[in-house]
């Protein structure tokens, strides 16, 4: 960040009158965070704390007033530095202001005598809002480290964990651990009887440190990845006997005992948890799933990665398409996730995206939009659907109820009569959209292909679009859309065809391509305001009208084929683990049955 800095002269109090006090007269009470340095620039300061910096602009004269406060707040002389820089001087004004931007980027902290503090007095001025009560919630706490056995090293190495941090009251508790990989689960009871806990476990391959919660999430939490993470299958959270813990190094061991430790301190003492992006950004959002540490040995490895296991816990729907594509990243993640992670890898990305994944059963699944981000939401969707459709055939994923109803009546409204008996009329229209996606099809990829509009219903919006192949393969479909209007639909199957056409180029073998229609406008554009001149011919304007008639759309095609779609509960362990994630991400997964065909044939699924 960049401040430019001026100081102003401001008017002298009258004679006989008292200043108000300013910036500079309060400054005695606070100090300079541990770890802040300055650099000087030639007409400004550059300052760095633990977690933000600041540019100062404006004179050259700022590196010399830099000292000149940083010397009064190291050795506690802001009294006597306010007592003699008169009131209403230029040089009092740029101090004030200097003192106004070092509050406004956390970089004072209110001063605490330093005798008596615990070990964890450095850390907590650089971390905490309020060190002093930091240090009393830490002082207060009493923390048992639970474990089925008392000597193993993980149990040693966070007891000196603690108390390096000044937790007078930790001792170990039997009982309560789970066996398998050394693992120890840290509980501690606030002052308001609210408990809190967090698990661990070490082996060279799979060390985790859990998210912080209650007690009995930790310990699901605990035995759920070490079943997914460890050597062999994890007892149960209330394993009596100690087993054998698998050798690790230990560097490897105090890693994550520092980690546990750290986490579950942090929430005794009301500091954010580590995992933050930004922790010390009281404005910024908090991640929108809990994380796991997972740690390793060879290769060397420590990182966070979003935990969707344990209880069921489901999300609200995402409200925006970056919420969305987190979930995609949280279902995907290659170490915690439940599902293939859909990347664009070697993929062309031109005329249109593509992304890919593993498909259950073999093969690929390949999916394609106009931008790589719908592709990849489109593609976790349809693998999610072929994971669990071997438990229930028809079973529809999408990100909220919205999307995931909007795929199923997509997929429905092909199979109604009104749809196999209605008149198809080659396409004539002159929709921007629709015109692009479909000369790129023909004229630049030079596919023989034809394209056909039928309404669904004369009473409401609903069209159905097809592109189907010409000359030698003469009636293959190659795309489908059903939509709200005649434009919209011809554009959406024009997209659709290309993406096959597209995929099947780059990937022959693909036995599975889908595409996204109209069902990811909403997401797509919902807290994007288009630009005034943005019309149904460009991208963006266009979505937000496809986005404005998806309700009508949704109502005409519940009317028109009597879909009772419902909230699907599985009864298999791997399906629940699955949709457990999908609703950990607020996704929704549906009973839709009916048959509504494959999606090796053409048309966007």
């Amino acid at each position: 960040m960049t401040t430019a800095l001026h100081g102003t002269p401001g008017t002298p109090a009258a004679p006989g009158a008292a200043a108000a006090p300013d910036a500079l007269d309060s400054l005695r009470h606070w100090r300079l965070r541990p770890g802040v340095t300055a650099s000087a620039l030639a007409r400004g300061l550059h300052l760095r704390g633990w977690i933000t910096s600041i540019t100062l602009e404006g004179s050259p004269a700022l590196p010399a007033l830099w000292r000149m406060l940083e010397e009064a707040l190291r050795t506690g002389g802001a009294a006597e530095l306010a007592a003699r820089t008169g009131a209403g001087t230029p040089l009092r004004g740029a101090l004030c202001t200097l003192i106004g931007q070092l509050h406004a980027h956390g970089m004072l902290v209110e001063y605490a005598d330093p005798s008596g503090a615990g070990p964890a007095h450095d850390w907590l001025l650089k971390v905490a809002a309020r060190p002093a009560d930091a240090a009393a919630a830490l002082a207060a706490a009493r923390v048992e480290v639970r474990a089925a056995g008392p000597d193993g090293a993980l149990v040693a190495a966070a007891l000196r964990a603690l108390a390096h941090a000044g937790v007078e009251d930790a001792r170990y508790a039997p009982g309560a651990g789970t066996a398998a990989g050394g693992a120890v689960l840290l509980t501690a009871t606030l002052a308001d009887g609210t408990e809190r806990a967090v698990g661990a476990a070490v082996h060279p391959d799979g060390a985790f440190v859990t998210p912080v919660g209650v007690g009995a999430r930790a310990a699901t939490d605990t035995a759920a990845l070490a079943e997914r993470l460890g050597p062999g299958a994890s007892p149960g959270p209330e394993a009596a006997t100690a087993a054998t813990p698998a050798a690790a190094p230990p560097s490897l061991t105090a890693l994550v005992a520092g980690t546990a430790v750290q986490r579950l301190l942090c929430a005794l003492a009301g500091l954010p948890d580590p995992d933050s992006a930004d922790p010390g950004d009281p404005g910024r959002p908090a991640p929108r799933f809990p994380s796991a540490l997972v740690a390793g040995q060879d290769p060397p490895y420590a990182a966070y990665h979003p935990w969707l296991g344990g209880p069921p816990d489901p999300a609200p729907p995402p409200a925006t398409l970056d919420e969305a594509l987190a979930g995609v990243a949280a279902l995907g993640d290659p170490r915690l996730g439940v599902l293939p992670a859909p990347l664009t890898g070697s993929l062309p990305q031109l005329p249109v995206a593509l992304a890919g994944c593993a498909a259950p059963g073999g093969g690929r699944l390949t999916a394609g939009g106009a931008r790589a981000d719908l592709a990849r939401l489109d593609a976790l969707c349809r693998a999610a659907e072929l994971r669990l459709e071997a438990e229930r055939p028809g079973v529809v994923v999408g990100a909220g109820p919205g999307h995931a109803l909007g795929r199923a009546l997509r997929r429905a409204a092909p199979d109604l009569p009104a749809a196999r008996n209605a008149r198809r009329d080659a396409y004539g229209g002159g929709h921007r959209q629709a015109r692009h996606w479909w000369s790129v099809l023909t004229r630049r990829l030079g596919v023989r292909a034809e394209l056909t509009v039928a309404a669904l219903d004369p009473a409401g919006p609903a069209y159905l679009a097809e592109v189907r192949a010409a000359g030698a393969a003469r009636g293959r479909v190659l795309g489908r859309a059903v939509e709200a209007t005649a434009d919209d639909a011809a554009a959406f199957a024009a997209l659709a065809a290309l993406v096959r056409v597209q995929a099947g180029t780059a990937e022959p073998t693909s036995r599975h391509i889908t595409s996204p229609g109209g069902e990811l406008c909403p997401l797509a554009t919902a807290g994007v305001d288009p630009a005034p001149w943005e019309d149904e011919g460009w991208p963006a304007g266009w979505w937000a009208r496809v986005a404005g008639r998806e309700a009508a759309l949704h109502a005409t095609l519940l009317r028109l084929t009597g879909l009772r779609a419902v909230p699907w509960e599985p009864a298999a362990a791997r399906a629940r683990t699955v949709v457990t994630a999908l609703r950990g991400c607020g996704f929704t997964v549906l009973d839709a049955p009916g048959g509504f065909g494959t999606d090796t044939e053409g048309g966007s699924r």
